[in-house]
């Protein structure tokens, strides 16, 4: 397994989602598994799954992944144009940790462009069209920011620890879908989202759960 470098989220290592969409693929099971992210994903770097645990070529431990069990109702979802407009919110446009995420990024020249603005109800909601090639980990990366920007706020940067997914279908490439989240609890430095993807007719494509950590303030960009 290697996390090429177009696919990075923090300067220097592997988007979360997408990284977790890689090695939960490698884990090979017909059912939702959850990956919990033990330190940053490195780039372009060979790595090795033994037994649910993933490595780096020096033995660090990189990830973990399990059978996830049973995944929360969907978050709800909401009509393109809502998304859309949602989208043009994305506050992220003006103050982003990691400009150059390949999820939600604005300044990364061939990512996902996914922009979750915030609905009146605190869920954020995106229009995302699908590339031209869609993977397992594609889906599960659309899964990942969304979340994180229902509890993101300035000054206030977090970073994915833990994703479970349970696929039910992939976008047809170049499709219209709708990605929405959601904050389930948020206590210290630790936050529990949920979010959900949705193709063009409105059919539940995919659902995750997912914690996300706050960096330390000697930490931030």
């Amino acid at each position: 397994m290697i996390i090429e470098s177009r696919y990075n989220g923090p300067p220097g290592s592997g988007n979360g989602g997408w990284s977790a969409g890689v090695f939960a693929g490698a884990y090979g099971v017909d059912r939702p598994v959850e990956v919990t992210l033990r330190r940053p994903p490195p780039l372009d770097t060979p790595l090795t799954l033994t037994d649910g645990d993933v490595y780096d070529p020096d033995g660090h431990l990189v990830a973990e992944v399990r059978p996830a069990g049973d995944l929360p109702a969907p978050v709800p979802p909401v009509d393109p144009a809502t998304a859309r407009a949602a989208s043009a919110g994305y506050p992220g446009l003006v103050d982003h940790p990691f400009p150059g995420c390949y999820v939600c990024g604005p300044d990364h020249p061939d990512g996902l462009r996914i922009f979750p603005g915030r609905l009146p109800d605190g869920r954020t909601a995106a229009s995302w069209r699908a590339p031209q090639r869609v993977t397992a980990p594609t889906a599960w990366a659309a899964l990942d920011c969304p979340g994180g920007w229902a509890v993101i706020a300035p000054g206030r940067p977090y970073v994915l620890g833990r994703i479970a997914v349970a696929l039910d279908a992939l976008p047809e490439p170049g499709e219209e879908c709708v990605v929405t989240g959601r904050v389930i609890t948020a206590e210290g430095r630790l936050a529990v989202v949920h979010t959900s993807l949705y193709g063009s007719a409105g059919g539940l494509l995919g659902r995750a759960r997912a914690t996300w950590v706050a960096l330390p303030p000697e930490s931030r960009p």
